[in-house]
């Protein structure tokens, strides 16, 4: 039978106590059976086994307090605690409710018919208080998965496991309410939840692009990115607004859908970066890990993995400042996730694989110093220096970025302007329209969008007029384009004519394309 029981002995005595909860690797959540046997011994004695980390052999004692402090009786026998299956890693605090409910079961202090309907998870302190912990969101969609009627989870944790639509999510805030429900004495109703109150609540930004005066070719080139989900590089000195815009990207891209919300959620909750009693994640994400940052920070990591700030950007943004000042190995991990919108981690326990798909969007100064191009400030960088510069990026990642786009110095006429320029609202609206035609377009690949375009549905979807495809031809000989460049050129074509609702690439689209090859325009002569 799923669920918890209490095993009777010979003599009438309950000894052995089994329930149901979760162990979390990864983003996914694994059912855990955990059994507590109680037997007479000529010394008391707890033994925990089935392949337990250190955050759970620890809890035993902390577990026995929390039950004494609760007004319970510590069974003074031998218990043995078991958490199978034993080959699964088990490193979280989420046993302890259910270890100690096993406690109760096993020494006749709890008997309920529930015990065999719900699953629980929280950790415990000293006094019997349930703490939050990380992934209770998979945990209960494990818990349904596994056809349990609930799932009792701490108070903090809970509007976030009450997104799952046919569970029963049961709140607590201490050991003596969990104890108190399970046995029927306290009641608790489930928690209801409501997508449409929750994004009405959360699906709001601080920012907007009507905040960025002038750069008018910059939004614009932002907007086409949005509409196709195209990897974008800015390119421009420092204070020119780069950072600015980025972080308003996200304030124009479509809303989060209920299963990407879902997903983004789960990664965000495995970590422990929702914030306390938030639901979900109704916005899209924007990670700006600094240039220091580790490999296993970037992509993910540890002994048992978690995942990196690559996941965590995941149906969003991932913004690096300064590219040229990452350590280029960590910028190769990302070459993989970016082209199949995943990381895969393998240790050897097993491969954990988290989704990625993000939007990357890079800034970087001209050359060294900053300044190349500046009308004000002189720049003494060489040709060989910037080149350099440039080169700390390698080519294979620099061939995964669509669209090069350079930001100017922003004069003072525009800054002063009280006229605010192109704002969020406007912006969205066009990417909405465009990403609606490739729906209509990739029918059927709900997920597909122009930047993820194969070399076959290039041929296919990106047919160009005739004086179109003699622009093609002479930018390709004169500038020098690879295939992948030349790619590239037709994907950003297709969105910035979705964005026109135009059937064909014209030559203007295929114009405004090109420009955003940087870049591949030997920039540093």
């Amino acid at each position: 039978m799923d669920g918890a029981s209490a095993v009777p002995n010979r003599n009438g005595g309950l000894m052995l106590g089994k329930l149901s909860t979760y162990s979390l690797l990864g983003i996914e959540a694994h059912a855990v059976e955990v059994e507590v046997d109680i037997s007479p011994a000529a010394m008391p004695r707890t033994t925990l086994v089935g392949l337990a980390e250190a955050a759970v052999k620890e809890s035993v004692h902390r577990i026995e307090r929390a039950l004494v402090n609760s007004g319970y009786t510590r069974p003074i026998d031998r218990i043995v605690i078991n958490l199978s299956p034993a080959d699964l890693p088990k490193d979280a605090a989420s046993f302890d409710l259910p270890i100690s409910l096993g406690m109760l079961a096993a020494s006749d202090q709890l008997n309920s018919d529930r015990l065999s309907r719900y699953s629980s998870v929280g950790e415990l302190a000293l006094d019997g208080t349930v703490r939050p912990v990380k992934g209770v969101l998979s945990m209960a969609i494990a818990a349904r998965d596994k056809g349990m009627q609930g799932i009792v989870v701490p108070v903090e944790n809970g509007r976030e496991a009450a997104v799952v639509e046919g569970l029963e999510v049961i709140p607590v805030g201490s050991l003596t309410e969990a104890v108190g429900y399970f046995a029927e004495q306290i009641p608790i109703d489930p928690l209801a939840f409501s997508w449409e109150d929750a994004i009405e609540e959360l699906d709001r930004y601080e920012v907007d692009y009507a905040d960025v005066k002038g750069q008018e070719n910059a939004k614009r080139a932002v907007s086409v990115a949005a509409a196709g989900m195209h990897h974008l590089l800015m390119i421009g000195s420092p204070g020119t607004g780069k950072t600015l815009l980025a972080r308003r990207l996200a304030t124009i891209l479509p809303r989060l859908h209920p299963e990407e919300s879902l997903e983004t959620t789960r990664i965000w909750s495995a970590v422990g970066r929702l914030e306390r009693e938030q639901a979900l994640m109704a916005t899209r994400p924007f990670r700006s890990p600094h240039h220091t940052i580790s490999e296993a920070g970037l992509v993910g990591g540890g002994s048992i993995p978690a995942p990196g700030e690559i996941s965590l950007a995941h149906n969003g943004i991932l913004f690096l400042d300064e590219l040229p000042e990452f350590n280029r190995r960590t910028l190769e991990v990302m070459r993989q996730p970016l082209e199949e919108a995943c990381v895969t981690i393998s240790r050897a326990m097993g491969s954990v694989t988290f989704p990625a798909n993000l939007m990357l969007v890079a800034a970087m100064n001209p050359c060294p110093c900053g300044f190349r191009g500046d009308p004000k400030r002189g720049c003494n960088c060489s040709p060989m220096q910037v080149e350099r510069y440039i080169g700390r990026i390698s080519g294979p990642l620099l061939d995964r970025i669509d669209i090069h786009v350079e930001v100017p110095n922003v004069p003072f006429r525009e800054l002063s302007n009280k006229t605010s320029g192109t704002d969020s609202a406007k912006m969205r609206g066009d990417v909405v329209v465009a990403r609606e035609m490739q729906t209509r377009r990739f029918e059927g690949q709900p997920a597909m969008v122009n930047g993820r375009m194969s070399p076959k549905q290039i041929r296919t979807y990106c047919k160009l007029e005739s004086d179109a495809e003699n622009l093609l031809k002479t930018a390709m000989e004169e500038m020098g384009l690879s295939a992948r460049a030349h790619d590239k050129i037709l994907r950003v074509s297709r969105t910035i004519a979705d964005l026109e609702n135009a059937d064909q690439i014209s030559a203007a689209h295929l114009s405004e394309a090109i420009n955003y090859r940087t870049l591949d325009r030997n920039y540093w002569q």
